[in-house]
């Protein structure tokens, strides 16, 4: 079978091993603060406890005339998930044996006005944090790509950048660069160059010198594919202007540039498109069959003049009126409609989370509980502990080699005490968002 005809993930077999040994727990639940917390939507969260499958929608690529399809990755069609024993399974046979952590921008975004180190440790979407990342048990890192006005694919996350000349702030957009112009800001590759001062604005409009433990050059989706462990799945997110108006030439001229980077360099890499633009993902959908899109966004904590990104539910009828195989929310959003994890799942599709929330232990471990499939995370090492500790606690190895889940679809969830005391811990949260 072609993956014209069916698509699924297609998951790094490196890491394997960290699923299937025992480490040391750093990580002690919290113990149970009150039996007697209620919750509206408690009697949802539990209905959405079933096994993690995560096999993906069938979908086949309608012909769409004005644009021009890029063709399959000969390799991909080939892959098969290779665990640690050297078993082998067909993508047709495939389900995912366990919950995807996902590096966000690699080993974690920048936040600079935070005062935990960790989140200004290493320099966001650059290589230095890719590879930093790839020394913990994830499955994916999540970047940013944006295309300059040369068409060169780069990998930077806000829409603007930002410098100081003689004391005055100057800010471009990114798609007014050329590539040039671009790598000219932060650290120099050549040694003795220095670089234009790289500044940031904040949520709260501040500007502040993007300073950081371990600073790295800007680069290019190019040197990600070339520089960035092989085994590694790239979570391509397709960036664009929130407020921006885009004609449909421009997101096929600026798709078809990622495209190109990706076809002639991803070779058996797992890729995943992802974007927050709604005809961004359905092109390209169109555009390609071999990789699957998933459409971001916040599930309503966030409001916006385009529908289709202010709630769950029109990001599932977006997902189906696309062919679309998956839902990145904002983890907020999940938790505060509970009850389309089932519906999202129902329909077929993937769901991945992202968010504040997603470095709290309580909260990823809840979403495995309910089915979600996996998370985007800034605690790389951390959350990779938690997972391995907490989560693969439930599996076993039978003697294939293959894991599996032991716990079997119940119509009413049977929850350990160490899952209560998780359960009940995260509720006071809930009721604050």
């Amino acid at each position: 079978m072609t993956m014209s005809a069916k698509i699924q993930l297609w998951f790094p077999s490196r890491f394997s091993h960290c699923f299937q040994t025992e480490t040391h727990n750093k990580y002690q639940p919290l113990q149970s603060i009150s039996s007697s917390l209620q919750h509206k939507d408690l009697k949802q969260f539990c209905s959405s406890h079933h096994s993690v499958t995560m096999a993906l929608k069938a979908v086949h690529v309608s012909d769409v005339s004005s644009l021009d399809i890029f063709p399959e990755c000969p390799s991909f069609s080939l892959y098969s998930t290779r665990f640690s024993d050297g078993v082998q399974m067909s993508l047709a046979e495939f389900n995912v044996p366990k919950f995807l952590v996902i590096g966000h921008r690699g080993h974690g975004m920048n936040a600079l006005q935070s005062l935990d180190r960790r989140m200004k440790a290493i320099k966001e979407n650059s290589i230095t944090s890719f590879n930093a990342a790839a020394s913990f048990p994830i499955d994916y890192i999540e970047f940013d790509v944006q295309v300059t006005n040369d068409d060169c694919p780069i990998i930077f996350h806000d829409d603007v950048i930002l410098t100081l000349n003689n004391g005055t702030l100057f800010e471009k957009k990114i798609r007014e660069l050329c590539l040039s112009e671009f790598l000219a800001y932060g650290p120099q590759r050549e040694a003795g160059k220095e670089g234009k001062a790289l500044l940031r604005r904040n949520k709260d409009g501040k500007i502040v010198q993007w300073d950081v433990e371990q600073d790295d050059t800007l680069c290019t989706l190019e040197e990600a594919f070339l520089n960035v462990h092989p085994s590694l799945g790239f979570n391509i997110e397709l960036k664009f202007d929130d407020h921006t108006v885009y004609e449909q030439d421009y997101l096929v001229h600026v798709l078809k540039a990622i495209l190109k980077v990706v076809f002639d360099h991803a070779k058996d890499r797992p890729i995943i498109f992802s974007t927050f633009q709604p005809d961004a993902a359905s092109l390209v959908k169109k555009l390609q069959s071999a990789y699957p899109v998933f459409f971001l966004t916040n599930g309503g904590c966030e409001i916006y003049e385009d529908v289709r990104r202010n709630t769950l539910d029109e990001a599932l009828k977006l997902c189906l009126e696309n062919g679309l195989q998956g839902i990145v929310s904002e983890i907020k959003g999940v938790f505060r409609n509970p009850s389309l994890v089932t519906k999202i799942k129902e329909s077929q599709l993937s769901l991945l989370t992202y968010g504040a929330l997603n470095n709290v232990p309580e909260a990823v471990y809840i979403q495995h509980l309910m089915g979600i499939d996996g998370v985007i995370v800034d605690l790389v090492q951390e959350i990779t502990e938690v997972v391995a500790n907490l989560i693969t606690s439930a599996m076993v190895v039978d003697e294939e080699g293959l894991t599996e889940r032991i716990g079997k679809l119940h119509n009413k969830p049977q929850f350990s005490q160490k899952e209560l005391s998780f359960l009940l811990n995260l509720i006071p949260q809930l009721i604050q968002l």
